[in-house]
Parts: C-alpha cells; structure tokens; sequence
C-alpha cells in the first residue's frame, strides 16, 4: 500500500510540473507581440465552425426526436393519463423553444461578433429593462406551470368516488398478490401481516367476514372499463412500485404504509389492440423499483374489459377459503355458518393449518420472523 501511495504522488508531482510549465508558456506568449492576421484567421475558422455546430446540432436533436418517436407510449388509456402527457409535452414544447432560441442565440453571436481589427466591444454596466424582462417572463412561465401541475396533481391524488370498484396488490419478493373483493358490496376483507403464510400469501384475516369471498390471483388483474378503479397497495417485504405504463400509473408500495391510486380505464384491451394494430398486445402491471435479483419478474398481466365480461370471469372464481380449505380453521366459531357456503362441500379441512395457527399465536416473535422471512 505504500509504495502504491509513493507511486500515485509522484505521477501528481509529474502531473503538476507539467501544467506549471504550460501556464509558464500560455503566460509568456500573451505578454509578446500578437500578429493581427493569424488572429483575424483564427477566429474566422472558429466563428465558422460554430455555425457549422449549430447547424449540424440542430439537425441532429431533430432528427433524434423523429427516430425515438417511434417507440413512445400510445395515447394514454386513462383520462388522468392523457391530462398528465398534455402537461408534459407543454413543459417540453417551452423547454425546446427555450433550447432552440438561447442556442440560436450563443452560436450566432459568436459567428457575428467575433473578432475584427480596430473594433471595440460595447460595454452595458447595467440594463434594468432587459433584466426585468428576462426575470418576469420565466418566473410567470415557471408560476403556471407550478400551478397547472399542482392542479393536476391534487385532482389525481383526490379521494377515489364512492362507487369505485376496489382491488388490493400486494408486493413482495418477486410476484405481485391481487386481491378481489368478491360479491359482498365491492368490500376487501381485513389482513394481518402476521397472518401471512404459505397458503396465505396476502395476510388475509378470516376474523372478518368480509374475507370469506375474497379470492386471489399472482398473474393477472381484471378490471372493468369505463368505471372508476381503487388500487391498494402495499408490500410485504422491501420497497416495490407498481406501475401501469400505458395508463400513466406508478404508486410505490411500501412496507407498513398502505398507498393508494385510483384511475379510469376507457380503452379495453380488444380496443387497443385494434388501435395500436397489434393483436398480441396486452396490458402490464410492472414493478419500477428495484428490488432484488429476481425484480425482472415482477410483471403481471392487466386485462380491460366492458362489465358483463368482467362480472362473468369474477363469478367463474373460487374464494381462496374454497381452493385452501385449511384455512377454514382460522374462522372463529361464531361466524363458521356464515362461512359454510364458501367451503367445499364435505367441509373437510386440513390439519396442518390448525398447529400453523397454534405456532403462530404461542410461537410469538419466531413465526413473526418466519412470516417475515416468506
């Protein structure tokens, strides 16, 4: 380590007698005699090159934006979406005005004022007026913005209508959990992370009777078109965002603070396969945070559909209390008959579920930490 250390200070002594030398010879050029003609020749060369940049710069942004057009996101599927892309595209059609004027600007006025024999530059200590200008404009371009955008974000973060139809994802290391809600009044039953095992991945308490027709599904979400839809979301694990691209949907999800978004699907999946002319395309719910090695698989499908396709494929599902009927064990007696029609019908339940109750209500912190681990 030390000679590695005396070898890097010597290259720095190196390093530095080097730039003292050429500043020495920068210096003791500057303070000799100038030739008017080499210099006029420089800055000719310099000023054309610079219009040459400009030119050849410009083209090359335009011609960058044309070609990655081609892989931008269609129209948004979400009216929040669409209002999110038109307040993007605004501040980007203000930032390339911006861009073009100012860089216009700096090439030309170096091509057109540069140096010329016995012509002195203009001085302006100060121009009140011109600093007013260019500080008002920006500040009431920025102020709209600002304000536009927050508007946006206020009516996109506001509480979700009454009649919005409720689903829950739950995160964790590496799949995404739906739960549905059932039939009963559109409501999700409690959960209780510390419930969470391997036949119930997503917590669910079956203390609540509201649980009892809840059912399950880690590869694909269906929603209804055209009505209002609640995502609650959170994570079982470490820190994961869902993310619905072609709807402009991103909340993260985070572990021990629920969130939340809400938004309108008014395009089915049929419909935009017919817009977008690809038959194979389909909705994602993905994950765009990263959080582990197996992140890449974080990715479900997102069906859209009209509602009477919608209703018929949730009648077609089975409560996760009738396909992991172990779970029944975890039913208080007083509301057993409540929960008789949602069992298979010889009412047989499994053993195991029982002592894993038992291990977790005597087990304390260790079945805590194994849930955890799961």
């Amino acid at each position: 380590m030390v000679y590695i250390i005396a070898l890097l200070s010597v290259i720095f002594l190196g390093l530095a007698i080097l730039v003292v030398s050429r500043m020495a010879s920068v210096v003791k050029n500057a303070a000799g005699p100038v030739e008017e003609n080499h210099i006029g020749m420089s800055n000719r060369i310099n000023a054309a090159l610079f219009m040459v940049f400009l030119v050849l710069g410009l083209i090359g942004v335009i011609w960058s934006f044309e070609h990655s057009s081609n892989y931008f996101l269609p129209e948004a599927s979400a009216p929040h979406g669409r209002r999110t892309d038109s307040l993007f595209w605004l501040s980007m059609a203000i930032i390339t005005a911006a861009f073009f004027v100012t860089n216009a600007l700096l090439f030309i006025f170096a091509w057109r004022y540069q140096y010329r024999a016995g012509r002195k530059a203009a001085y302006y200590p100060e121009n009140h007026k011109l600093e007013l200008i260019w500080t008002v404009i920006p500040a009431v371009v920025m102020a709209l913005l600002v304000f536009t955008g927050w508007r946006a974000w206020r009516d996109i973060m506001s509480e979700a209508p009454k009649d919005a139809q409720v689903f829950e994802i739950v995160g964790k290391q590496f799949n995404w959990i739906v739960r549905y809600p059932g039939v009963d009044n559109n409501k999700l039953g409690a959960y209780n992370y510390k419930l969470i095992d391997n036949s119930n991945d997503a917590g669910i308490d079956y203390t609540d009777e509201a649980s009892f027709d809840d059912f399950t599904s880690t590869t694909e979400l269906h929603i209804p078109v055209n009505k209002p839809v609640l995502l609650k979301i959170r994570a079982r694990d470490v820190l994961h965002s869902v993310f619905i691209p072609h709807m402009r949907v991103k909340m993260d999800a985070v572990p021990g603070m629920p969130t939340r978004f809400w938004f309108v699907a008014d395009k089915t999946t049929d419909e935009m396969r017919n817009q977008t002319g690809d038959q194979n395309f389909g909705y994602e719910i993905a994950c765009t945070e990263v959080c582990g090695r197996g992140h890449f698989s974080m990715r479900i499908r997102l069906i859209v559909e009209d509602e009477a396709s919608w209703q018929a494929w949730c009648k077609e599902q089975k409560p996760l209390l009738s396909s992991t009927p172990e779970l029944a064990a975890r039913i208080p007696a007083n509301l057993k008959a409540k929960a008789a029609k949602y069992l298979p019908a010889d009412g047989t339940t499994a053993a195991p579920a029982d002592s894993s109750t038992a291990s977790m209500q005597q087990g304390g912190g260790v079945s805590i930490v194994s849930a955890a681990i799961r």
